[in-house]
């Protein structure tokens, strides 16, 4: 018989911290961009996804519509995820970097949450426990005056935008979180190309609707920022081809610890770049953020390691 191929070891784990690094610099990027709204970044971004997935559906021949009874599930996907991305990236603009990025990664806990209440899997005691670290980490984060009193500190901007911020990352990620329980229950019958798509054609309707209805439609007034606009576009297609390739190659438990190093990367952009040290509430939160999420990831890869080795027996 002919034997695989034997991957590169730790390949995947480097293709992983090398997503990490291309999604927050697309962010630092976003954060320099001046007076364009956050719906136009988002369908700049859906035109670069709609550019990379057109080819590849003509090659493999999924068609652009899907199984019939797989339609509504890819809709909400696209619709979900375009959604997220959105509200993701208006956070970016009205919050510290840092912070946005490590409120996204509470998505994991969500995630478990929302597979336990809509696809019936188990929602152990542990995982009660890490959706508990995760949202003390966001409190510290958003640091409301009820907890906290009227005079926060280390706040960019006004406390009113941060609030804003943090609500728009949290529905990002809670979004974001729901399309991955849908890309679950849609399973492998659908080609990823296919799911893309979806994101990326729903998102850009959608997002050229809002733009009309806030008439916030404008092209950079600078060269500078016009270039911005097509990193985030080509960073973001970077970072998820990465992320992608490192899921095929990896199991999912490894990459989704190391995925992490998104937030060690925040911190030093937001550091060199921005000049504004994270405050003590920040790391706090991150920390708790980051222990909520790998002690998910590592009980899933504990959990499916288990599963395998029934299966062999």
């Amino acid at each position: 018989g002919t034997k695989k191929k034997a991957t590169c070891p730790g390949l995947g784990l480097f293709y992983t911290i090398l997503s990490a690094f291309l999604f927050s610099v697309a962010s630092l990027f976003l954060k320099k961009i001046e007076d364009i709204h956050s719906v136009e970044v988002s369908a700049f971004r859906c035109v670069f996804q709609m550019a990379f997935v057109l080819p590849g559906l003509i090659y493999y021949k999924t068609g652009f519509l899907g199984p019939k009874d797989k339609r509504i599930f890819l809709f909400f996907r696209g619709f979900l995820g375009s959604t997220a991305m959105v509200l993701l990236y208006y956070a970016y603009q009205v919050m510290p970097l840092a912070d946005t990025t490590v409120i996204t990664f509470t998505s994991p806990v969500f995630t478990s949450l929302l597979a336990w209440i809509f696809l019936k899997e188990k929602y152990s005691p542990w995982d009660l426990l890490f959706t508990l670290f995760a949202i003390t980490g966001v409190i510290l984060i958003a640091r409301p005056p009820f907890l906290f009193g009227s005079h926060v500190t280390g706040i960019e901007g006004s406390y009113s935008d941060h609030l804003k911020g943090t609500i728009a990352a949290i529905a990002s990620t809670l979004s974001a979180a729901s399309t991955i329980v849908i890309l679950r229950k849609v399973g492998k019958s659908v080609h990823y190309f296919l799911s893309i798509w979806y994101y990326a054609v729903i998102g850009l309707i959608g997002c050229v609707i809002v733009l009309f209805v806030l008439n916030e439609w404008r092209l950079p007034h600078c060269g500078r920022d016009r270039v911005f606009l097509i990193l985030i576009g080509l960073l973001g297609l970077g970072g998820q081809i990465f992320v992608t390739k490192a899921l095929q190659i990896e199991k999912a438990g490894p990459v989704s610890i190391m995925r992490t190093m998104d937030v060690v990367f925040a911190f030093i952009l937001q550091i060199l770049f921005l000049n504004q040290p994270p405050t003590w509430w920040t790391v706090g939160g991150a920390l708790c953020v980051v222990a909520s999420s790998c002690g998910t990831a590592i009980r899933k890869w504990r959990h499916s390691v288990k599963k395998a080795k029934q299966r062999e027996i």
